[in-house]
């Protein structure tokens, strides 16, 4: 049974603009143009922005229970962490093979970094080379319900620690290997350190066949593992790179980078940065913030909302590469984003739509 949870429109008022002086005054900084979009968008039956639903118990907010957490109690927190001239950098670490053949994960990760440097408009997005899974040194597993290979997380994050660049605002390690954080733990899509500026994430369980009794990545016999032997990996089954998980994984990595910023679980609008507990909920969440998390990006990174879109959408359009070749990105997955992104701008361009 669907419920939609709707909040008064003045309690999101509040929630965006604050009731604090100085953030009141910060926020009459922003244009006409940006106000009405963000404004507008905080109304009952806005195009652009749609209250929350929650369609089990399963799904996040039942599980969850969190409390929402409005522009002031962002701005106010003093753990979080905002990029600054000597650390403005997202460093992506590839960890094991996306792709049949180096020249497929060199594409796709190049295909993500892009994304995340529109996303996070202001910042530059750089590729660390990529390494093997036996160079991380970590504790590895068959999972026993679904036979598949799985990585320790908490290894991985210490292993990133130790390849943080000075100039790094954090650092995400991204794999085709399912996760786990401890032994008692089926799985895990990601794991960050918030404090310390890292996270890694699985983008394992967006195949679509990962549930399926024919899923590709479960080891047909049982095989007696041992600890630090990681030919195990050599050759073992990565998704097929379709617009699907390509989307998702755009959709996985801004939202974990998402909570470095310090941006907490979204419970006012439909907005990326939601909680989800299984791939039907992800995919229910739309790719982009709502007007109340946007401010808070915007807040910790200073760029004008139209820039951010334009950059985005140019991201979805442009599909050939610095050298000239066309590079065929799978964007069908993003053309829903696309049409949204063309409303947004025709608000902050002040025209009718």
């Amino acid at each position: 049974m669907m419920q939609v949870i709707e909040h008064p429109v003045e309690k999101l008022r509040s929630a965006l603009r604050s009731t604090r002086k100085d953030l009141i005054q910060t926020y009459e900084q922003y244009s006409r143009e940006e106000k009405r979009l963000l404004e507008e968008g905080l109304l009952p039956g806005s195009p652009l922005f749609r209250p929350v639903t929650v369609h089990s118990d399963s799904d996040w907010i039942p599980s969850h229970p969190e409390a929402p957490q409005d522009f002031l109690s962002f701005y106010s927190n003093p753990y979080r962490s905002t990029p600054n001239n000597g650390h403005k950098t997202i460093y992506i670490q590839t960890i094991g093979s996306f792709g049949e053949g180096v020249g497929i994960t060199e594409q796709y990760v190049e295909w993500l970094r892009g994304y995340c440097q529109a996303f996070y408009y202001g910042l530059v997005v750089k590729l660390l080379p990529p390494v093997t899974v036996a160079s991380t040194g970590c504790t590895f597993r068959v999972n026993s319900n679904t036979h598949n290979l799985q990585l320790h997380a908490g290894e991985l994050l210490n292993f990133l620690k130790k390849k943080k660049p000075k100039d790094a605002f954090c650092i995400v390690g991204i794999t085709m290997i399912d996760l786990y954080p401890k032994d008692s733990w089926n799985f895990v899509f990601g794991q960050a350190s918030l404090t310390e500026g890292m996270g890694v994430f699985s983008f394992a369980r967006y195949d679509d066949d990962f549930y399926t009794r024919n899923y590709a990545g479960r080891l047909k016999k049982a095989i007696k593992l041992k600890p630090g032997d990681y030919s195990v990996f050599q050759g073992y089954y990565t998704p097929p790179i379709t617009s699907t998980l390509l989307f998702r994984s755009c959709k996985t990595l801004t939202h974990e980078i998402g909570h470095i910023f310090g941006i907490k679980h979204c419970l006012w609008l439909q907005c990326v940065m939601q909680g989800s507990n299984h791939l039907e909920e992800s995919d229910r969440r739309p790719p982009d913030v709502c007007p109340i998390c946007l401010r808070k990006l915007q807040s910790a990174l200073g760029f004008k909302i139209a820039d951010r879109y334009k950059a985005l959408l140019h991201w979805i359009e442009n599909e050939v590469s610095c050298s000239g070749q066309h590079l065929g990105k799978p964007t069908q997955a993003f053309q829903g984003f696309r049409e949204w992104l063309c409303k947004c701008l025709s608000i902050l361009e002040d025209e009718i739509f």
